[in-house]
């Protein structure tokens, strides 16, 4: 019973990797999304301590 313990995550572990492996493959790759254009961000407003 302690042997199953200690196999059965390992066998899952395995399964969940396959399978994203099988994924990769399956799947076509992404198209790389066009980068937006930076712009700097927004001025922000100071307060001052009143008092």
């Amino acid at each position: 019973m302690a042997l199953l313990a200690v196999l059965l995550p390992l066998l899952m572990l395995g399964v969940v990797l396959a399978l994203g492996r099988y994924e990769d493959l399956l799947l076509p790759p992404r198209e790389a999304e066009p980068l937006e254009p930076v712009t700097p961000p927004a001025p922000t407003v100071r307060h001052q301590a009143s008092g």
